[in-house]
């Protein structure tokens, strides 16, 4: 099997893994009129640690983006998108789900992008290899991933 045929099977394989049983899948997650989703994408709580781990590295990452001075032991914080310092006390848990899960419903043009996201993405690699992955991609973020980020998030109140 090729190269380009196992990339291929090993993203069908981890699009079909990346839905726990009993989360809820990127196409039926439930946005408010705002972008909010107010129930819990797996029912479990999220793990603080696990999201403080993810915001540093793997397909989180947010610290490329934002500037968080609680994880101040790390370097390169981004500075496109915004101080994220007393986010919790900016937004309510079901708003920092809905913007972890596909900031796009809330904030129309962002460029963060759509952690818990399957399809209707732009694949420019069609113009230019003609190589771009088809049908649904894995999400960036399992659901448990998403809510352990959320539980972080909500760990960053104003001191």
């Amino acid at each position: 099997m090729g190269r380009f045929a196992l990339g291929i099977a090993a993203t069908f394989a981890a699009a079909t893994m990346a839905v726990a049983e009993g989360a809820i899948a990127p196409g039926d997650v439930e946005y408010d009129e705002y972008g909010a989703v107010a129930a819990s994408l797996t029912g479990v709580a999220g793990d603080a640690e696990n999201g403080k781990l993810l915001m540093n590295k793997g397909a989180g990452n947010c610290i490329a983006c934002h500037a968080v001075s609680a994880l101040s032991e790390l370097s390169f914080h981004g500075e496109i998108g915004p101080m994220l310092d007393g986010v919790a006390d900016r937004w309510t848990e079901a708003d920092l789900r809905g913007i972890v899960a596909n900031a796009k419903v809330m904030f129309d043009g962002t460029m963060m992008p759509s952690f818990y996201k399957t399809t209707g993405y732009t694949r420019p690699g069609d113009a230019y290899t003609g190589k771009a992955a088809q049908g649904e991609l894995a999400p960036l973020l399992t659901a448990q991933e998403v809510e352990d980020v959320v539980a972080y998030l909500m760990t960053l109140k104003e001191t």
